[in-house]
Order: structure tokens, then C-alpha cells, then sequence
């Protein structure tokens, strides 16, 4: 399923016309691995994180040089409780293993939302489903394809 994603997002970017970059590389398993080996900036890795708030998933994409404000992002959401989805549930819901989840909930059938720093960031960097295959693109590229809901979600 992991190359089907990327796929899938390459047939999202090229059917809307979004330009976007492909580096293969040696797996990556921290976002710290994945900046170093694309030769990019920490903070221009959209983390995507799997969460449950209440009884529903949503993914959540922050900086990657940022963490979750878990009680914010709680406030946010409109939720009495959030945690991280397991890798179990995370397997479900994706077909994919914690890392190289790309920050395109729409693939999953999950709401996303996207904290604004990353707008902050000209280009952004992320695993598409697979820990050696990496997609970057503009942000106001990402916002595009995604729609993602911003908030303030990271610390």
C-alpha cells in the first residue's frame, strides 16, 4: 500500500496541476534523518501525526522542528481528550507505518489540520508513504491540494 500512496498523491498534484519534487533516498525514520538527507531545513518537514481526539481521528501536521501542543490543539478541536494514535491503529487507518505518513488526510479519509507555522515555510518536505521517497513543493501549493484546516497545533 506505502507506493500506492505516493501515487495517489502524485495523481492529486499532477490532476490539479501542482508542482512538486521526488528524492529517493535511503530510509529515514526521524524527521532530524529526513532534513539531513534532503539537504533541507528541520522546520520545513510537515509532520503528519495521527491523533484521536474523543472518538474520532484527524491527522494533524506540524513543523517538523516543532512538537504538539496537545492541550491546545485539544481546545482547538472541540475535544475533551486527544492522544496519538497507536501503530496499530495508525496501520489501519493508513496502511502505513508511524514516519512516512504524508500530510494528506483527504488519502485516508481523515479531516486535516495544519498548524500555521508551516506557512511560514517557503517549501515543505515530507515522506509520501514510504521512508526512502520524499515530495516537496510550496506551501501555498500544499494548501491548495489539501485544504487542510489551520490552527495553532504546535509548540
Amino acid at each position: 500500500m506505502a507506493e500506492s500512496v505516493f501515487y495517489r498523491i502524485c495523481a492529486v498534484l499532477d490532476g490539479r496541476q501542482i508542482a512538486y519534487g521526488v528524492q529517493r533516498h535511503a530510509p529515514v525514520f526521524t524527521s532530524e534523518e529526513a532534513a539531513a538527507i534532503r539537504g533541507t531545513p528541520l522546520a520545513s518537514g510537515a509532520k503528519a501525526l495521527v491523533c484521536k481526539v474523543d472518538e474520532r481521528f484527524v491527522l494533524i501536521v506540524l513543523p517538523a522542528d516543532r512538537k504538539l501542543a496537545s492541550k491546545e490543539a485539544r481546545k482547538s478541536l472541540g475535544g475533551k481528550s486527544l492522544r496519538f494514535a497507536t501503530k496499530e491503529e495508525v496501520l489501519e487507518l493508513t496502511g502505513l507505518t508511524p514516519g512516512c505518513i504524508p500530510p494528506f488526510g483527504s488519502l485516508f479519509n481523515l479531516p486535516t489540520y495544519c498548524d500555521r507555522g508551516l506557512a511560514d515555510q517557503p517549501q515543505i518536505n515530507f515522506n509520501a508513504g514510504d521512508h526512502g521517497v520524499s515530495v516537496s513543493m510550496t506551501f501555498t501549493a500544499y494548501e491548495q491540494a489539501e485544504q487542510p484546516t489551520l490552527g495553532s497545533f504546535a509548540e
